[in-house]
């Protein structure tokens, strides 16, 4: 009864619906509605891989390189939530046939995709606990599985409102590959069935990508190099005041010290670049460092507005902070990635969402959990003051990142069984 109400609320909502999730032009419509044709092309297996945005895009590469290499004539199909998550799939998934934004969870916009797509083998990753889109690929013959399963507490009392709907379709899982033994204990509490729930971590932190080549571009080089670098990434409202009032306190020690701050969503900037001015800090803009008339001054902040050049900053950090985890409410930003590069990491007190690698960070000396400005600069400068001290614990951070390692190899061997019937 319950997913009859769910979804016989959708049809008079479906226009609402289009406008809060985006679509702004013909094709985002299109593609939100579920109107996506993978053309006929030999007669390997037909993957729908959905992530939520540009974070879930970078954790499911792995398993989508992975899967295209190993299963032979695979055509692979990336949906997102986000058009940002679409554009850095496009980017980062190029073994992608299709890069599109999600279809609805209604039956209908379901069902045209299903039948556009017609895929063997469905991944949904994370959190995305979209009933129907479980629903119906299980009933359009598909094996259906979870990548990188995650749970929050907080999530879970929200589920269990509904425990009939969402049980159902966890029901209509074949695998849900968790990653941590939290995670796979929620997703049974939630109705899924223990036997079909294994803990395989989380692909984010596989370090066989962490040794990519990335190659700065010109300008950003020329910022970064030969002074230290605090990178702040991934930050989150009320996040870059206090990075840059830390910023600015270390400065008085070491004048030297740059700041990279890239926000999560490059929509913030203005916001950022408020703030920025509000704090008396002079900045230049990574999107505009070419075309810019030359500061009158040796401008020391970066507004890093662009995407897909945080991995390159991270790489010539001396020191990174992850955010997402100073304010409650986000659970943290991937702490993995510049840990993966050996950068010694910073990150808040609200890092629910990465708890198994924040832990083995913390535990291993390469990271420190700060709760304020006074004690991300505190920290900063013991390392920025004691260059041996900030090595050690950038290469415990990368041993860290690398004992969490070998989740993708073990999804892809999950998933390969599963697409083969092994």
């Amino acid at each position: 009864m319950l997913r009859v109400i769910y979804n016989s609320l959708w049809y008079p909502a479906l226009p609402f619906a289009l406008a809060a999730a985006g679509a702004r032009d013909r094709q985002d419509r299109r593609e939100r509605m579920g109107a996506i044709t993978l053309a006929p092309n030999g007669a390997g297996p037909r993957i729908w891989i959905h992530a939520s945005s540009v974070g879930e895009v970078e954790a499911i590469r792995p398993v989508a390189a992975g899967l295209h290499r190993e299963l032979d004539g695979a055509r692979i199909v990336v949906t997102t939530m986000t058009a940002t998550g679409r554009d850095a799939a496009r980017r980062r998934i190029p073994c992608a046939a299709v890069c599109a934004l999600a279809p609805l969870d209604c039956p209908a916009t379901v069902r045209r995709f299903l039948r556009g797509v017609r895929p063997s083998l469905v991944l949904i990753g994370e959190t995305e606990l979209w009933p129907n889109y479980f629903i119906e690929a299980r009933r359009a013959g598909a094996r259906v599985a979870i990548v990188n399963g995650r749970i929050s507490a907080r999530s879970l009392r929200r589920y269990r409102r509904a425990k009939s709907l969402f049980g159902h379709a966890l029901g209509s899982a074949h695998l849900i590959l968790a990653q941590s033994e939290e995670d796979a204990h929620r997703y049974a509490a939630l109705g899924a069935a223990r036997d079909r729930i294994t803990v395989t971590g989380n692909t984010k932190f596989d370090v066989s990508f962490a040794g990519e080549e990335v190659v700065l571009r010109d300008a950003l080089a020329r910022f970064a190099a030969g002074r230290p670098l605090l990178v702040a990434g991934s930050t989150a409202p009320g996040e870059e005041a206090i990075v840059i009032a830390a910023w600015q306190t270390l400065r008085t020690r070491f004048p030297a010290l740059a700041l990279v701050l890239a926000p999560r969503h490059p929509a913030r900037t203005p916001e950022v670049e408020a703030t920025l001015r509000a704090a008396g800090a002079a900045y230049l803009r990574a999107s505009t460092l070419e075309t810019a008339a030359p500061p009158g001054e040796d401008v020391s902040v970066l507004l890093l507005d662009t995407m897909g050049e945080l991995r390159g900053m991270y790489r010539r950090a001396s020191v990174a902070f992850v955010g997402g985890s100073m304010i409650a409410g986000r659970g943290g930003q991937n702490v993995g990635e510049p840990a993966a590069i050996s950068a010694p990491v910073l990150f808040g007190p609200f890092h629910e969402n990465q708890r198994a690698m924040a832990t083995a960070l913390v535990d291993s000396g390469g990271g420190v959990i700060v709760r304020d400005a006074s004690e991300l600069a505190q920290q900063c400068a013991r390392w920025l003051n004691d260059e041996r001290a900030r090595t050690g614990a950038g290469l415990r951070a990368k041993a860290a990142a690398e004992s969490a390692g070998g989740a993708a190899r073990a999804t892809i061997e999950h998933l390969r069984r599963l697409a083969t019937g092994g």
